[in-house]
């Protein structure tokens, strides 16, 4: 469905019954791919390749940030034929990161409240059974992660800003029995104090013998040469699970602000957030595997070896170790979370595919991200395109009224999303047409 035909929606739920063959299937290619806002539409499937970059300045960058509005009543969030869309919870202070917890329970990170929730279940109603305070006290909390691996986890970790800490916990826990144990310190102070790109996610590898610490960079395109802020920043940094630094596993990725490990390989995989100014349509946000050693081309270069004018000359020795990422999104998305869809509600061609929240632009002359997008995969790798999955969160008129920021697969195989922009946690199932 096009946005022009929101007004018309039902206030509390849309649930087309359309069969799924009634995808549109339509990929755009080249010039092409680069959309908007009134562009998009769910089933539509976008592959941008390192080919189809413009030359830097072929636009001028600009600031163009969001005119955020309540959400209008009959305003809601468009999936393809076949999924319903429903408002799980509302009334949250700006939600960020959401993980799902061994068992069920969905821990969402209030990162301006300084606090995480918890909330259990589904009613008949469609809204949480129960909904708590885990803990507060943190400083701009992100990340959430559940260790050891399995079904028992014996700890939360919390990625603030500036460490990461864990909490005592057991299967259940609804509030913290115990106080944070800080384990590590992070690069930054977090965007309240100036400190660049704030948030950190935390992922374990498939095997709980590594911790990814994902770090974005202070500034946009600072040399790190002359600028000591960037020590340590757009980088993966690899902890053991107590918190020792081991080393920088991957660089040169500005933000990868979501992490995740792809259940099929066990690479980390990571959403990324890159550079602006450079036009409309540089750079591509990207979502991709992370190589242990690799180098994304951050400040120096982007999208394998194309050069930034801006550091021109610089490290031309780094020229062609740069990693063309496995998926270019849209320029400007602010890729945030991303997650594996390991569930079974949805229909079987899902298993294995990406779902990352894409927050949205604010350095583009014509708005674009404002959604979820469906990556998909063949045997863990991806096919290199993205396909729009969740719409609906831009008026007509280019206001916004949500921004989606976290995704997660609940156990029951439906998909949460928080949205920072209304603040709430939107559900998609899926129902077969009967």
């Amino acid at each position: 469905m096009n946005l022009i035909r929101i007004a018309s929606l039902a206030a509390l739920a849309c649930f087309v019954s359309l069969p799924l063959t009634a995808q549109s299937g339509k990929v755009l290619t080249g010039e092409a791919a680069f959309t908007d806002y009134t562009q998009q539409k769910p089933g539509l499937v976008h592959k941008i390749t390192k080919a189809d970059l413009p030359a830097p300045y072929a636009t001028k960058g600009v600031d163009n940030g969001a005119n955020m509005v309540k959400r209008p009543d009959n305003a809601w969030p468009q999936s393809l034929p076949g999924f319903k869309v429903s408002l799980y919870y509302t009334g949250l202070d700006r939600p960020r990161e959401i993980r799902t917890a061994p068992n069920g329970d969905l821990f969402v990170a209030l990162s301006y409240e300084n606090k995480i929730m918890v909330f259990r279940g589904v009613d008949a109603k469609g809204n949480p059974k129960q909904v708590s305070t885990f803990a507060t006290g943190l400083s701009q909390p992100f990340g959430i992660a559940f260790y050891p691996l399995g079904t028992n986890p014996k700890w939360v970790y919390i990625g603030n800003t500036d460490s990461v800490v864990r909490f005592p916990y057991k299967s259940g826990d609804l509030k913290a029995s115990g106080p944070a144990q800080k384990l590590a310190d992070l690069p930054g102070g977090g965007h309240l104090r100036g400190g660049g790109h704030w948030s950190r996610d935390i992922v374990f590898s498939k095997d709980g013998q590594k911790m990814f610490v994902s770090v974005g960079s202070h500034s946009n395109v600072d040399d790190p040469d002359t600028h000591p802020a960037e020590f340590h920043r757009a980088d993966v940094l690899e902890f053991t699970p107590e918190g020792k630094f081991v080393k920088v596993y991957a660089s040169g990725i500005r933000n990868c602000v979501g992490e995740a490990i792809n259940p099929t390989t066990g690479q980390l995989w990571c959403s990324v957030n890159e550079r602006d100014m450079l036009g409309d349509n540089l750079v591509p946000d990207y979502i991709t595997h992370v190589q242990e050693g690799g180098f994304y081309g951050w400040p120096y270069y982007y999208i394998g070896g194309h050069p930034d004018p801006r550091l021109k000359g610089k490290h031309p020795e780094l020229k062609d170790k740069v990693i063309v990422p496995d998926v270019l999104v849209g320029p400007h998305f602010a890729s945030l979370e991303m997650t594996f869809y390991e569930g079974s509600q949805f229909p079987a061609q899902y298993k294995g595919d990406i779902f990352a929240a894409e927050h949205g632009s604010w350095n583009r002359s014509r708005r674009n991200g404002y959604e979820v997008v469906r990556v998909k995969m063949h045997d863990g790798k991806a096919e290199g395109t993205y396909e729009d999955f969740l719409t609906g969160f831009v008026l007509p008129n280019g206001d916004v009224w949500g921004r989606p920021v976290g995704v997660t697969v609940g156990n029951d195989g439906s998909l949460f999303v928080t949205d920072d922009g209304s603040g709430s946690i939107w559900r998609v199932s899926y129902e077969e047409k009967k």
